[in-house]
């Protein structure tokens, strides 16, 4: 083998091409020598490898290509920032520094290139994780090569079944018309993503000349939900771990022609976890006894005819209030018969409107929607009461010329309150409804 010794190999003309063997030919390098490049190199790619900068990053930053970083989240989120304008072959690498991606995430930002073909971020939140990013073209953009599978790295969220399912955005929305389990199979890897979000609202009472008072609602918004929340919104928080929750939605109560017996128009409960809100309370004709009769109390109170008082809202008490009292009957004002309690205010004093209390809206499903109105109660004279401002509780009706000026019936799966009727079948309670939701990406 010839051997040629020199310092320097230079082209033979100024900035021209210097050439090492031909095509075919093997160029080796002994162990032990070093090859030192103070240039650019194009053609070479890399080997999947990068220079790792030992000193921990702590705070948002921009990478480099060819730069793998140690980040440390334990003061906060920390975002950091894929090059602009990357070449094929471009490489970053972000590994957790001590073990907090899991308590504080690390966002790693496409800086307006793709990753795996889309216009998202990439998210680090597990513990210990780490990824190499390798730009490939305009079109994939990055390519991510994630420690183990992309659930080792990646935040992972609630997965869970029951009900109707449908998707809102970022969380996923359950809900419960009837019976049913929200089955859950899988738990979030952050702690306050396994907060839930929801509504729990009771059958309404059903009327008896005066309004039936609404479902008991009661609401919560987890710390992590963006949906506008109803104003009753501060019920206790539920945390799910991987399990059944069996699911009760409260039936409206049926109203008997010429019965004024309790039992059969009282609303009846609708439960999730722990969560339990009460029937609305049935209106009725004369009703004696001081307290009130128990039957006229519930989510919110039913309203009585001819007798002072009111039924009692938010039975048994919780905080924030299930719902409102009914209105008072003045029976030195005539026969009128008060509205039933709404769960946002109480119902309408006769004499007075007699209008069932106002219900509450919540966009938990969505869409703004009313809940938990009471029902109107009922006048001899013949004037009808319309449905209170959420439109879920029953209007009241005298059966005469007038035309009626809605149905008497409260609204299904709102907890309506039903609404009164002057000598004529009265109105029935909506059922309830339970709404579950939470984040899911």
């Amino acid at each position: 083998m010839s051997e040629v010794k020199v310092n320097k190999i230079s082209p033979r003309t100024n900035c021209g091409t210097v050439q090492l063997g031909d095509s075919g030919d093997t160029i080796t390098i002994p162990a032990g020598a070093t090859i030192t490049n103070s240039g650019t190199q194009t053609g070479f790619g890399r080997t999947g490898a990068v220079d790792w900068q030992t000193t921990k990053k702590t705070g948002d930053f921009t990478a480099a290509n060819g730069e793998g970083y140690f980040v440390d989240t334990g003061s906060g989120v920390v975002t950091a920032t894929l090059p602009a304008a990357p070449a094929a072959g471009s490489i970053v690498a972000i590994k957790d520094y001590d073990g907090n991606f899991g308590t504080n995430k690390c966002t790693v930002a496409r800086n307006g290139v793709n990753i795996r073909g889309a216009a998202s971020d990439f998210t680090l939140a597990q513990n210990n994780s780490g990824a190499t990013f390798i730009y490939v073209d305009a079109t994939e953009g990055w390519q991510v090569f994630a420690d183990g599978s992309d659930a080792d790295v990646t935040e992972t969220f609630i997965s869970a079944s029951g009900g109707t399912e449908s998707n809102c955005g970022d969380f996923r929305v359950h809900k419960f018309t009837g019976p049913g389990t929200f089955t859950v199979s899988c738990i979030a890897g952050s702690p306050a993503n396994n907060e839930v979000s929801y509504m729990v609202v009771a059958g309404g009472g059903a009327a008896q000349d005066a309004g039936a008072g609404a479902g008991g609602y009661r609401e919560r918004k987890s710390g992590v939900d963006t949906y506008t929340a109803s104003p009753l919104d501060g019920a206790t928080p539920i945390t799910v771990t991987a399990q059944g929750y069996p699911i009760t939605v409260g039936a409206g109560a049926t109203h008997t022609p010429g019965n004024n017996s309790p039992g059969a128009r009282t609303g009846n409960p609708s439960v999730f976890g722990p969560i339990t809100s009460s029937g609305g309370g049935a209106g009725c004709t004369a009703c004696t006894g001081t307290p009130q009769p128990t039957y006229t109390r519930g989510g919110s109170g039913g309203g009585q005819r001819n007798q002072p008082g009111a039924g009692n809202g938010n039975y048994p008490p919780v905080s924030p209030a299930q719902g409102n009292p009914a209105g008072n009957s003045n029976p030195s004002c005539g026969n009128g018969a008060a509205g039933g309690g709404g769960a946002a205010t109480a119902g309408v004093n006769y004499p007075g409107t007699r209008m069932g209390g106002t219900g509450t809206t919540s966009s938990i499903s969505g869409t703004p929607t009313g809940y938990a109105g009471g029902g109107s109660g009922a006048n001899p004279t013949g004037s009808e009461t319309p449905r209170e401002p959420t439109g879920t509780g029953g209007a009241s009706r005298h059966p005469g010329p007038k035309p009626a000026p809605g149905p008497q019936c409260g609204v299904v799966n709102t907890g309506g309150g039903g609404g009164g009727v002057w000598c004529g079948t009265n109105g029935s309670g909506g059922s309830g409804i339970v709404i579950i939701r939470y984040k899911r990406q």
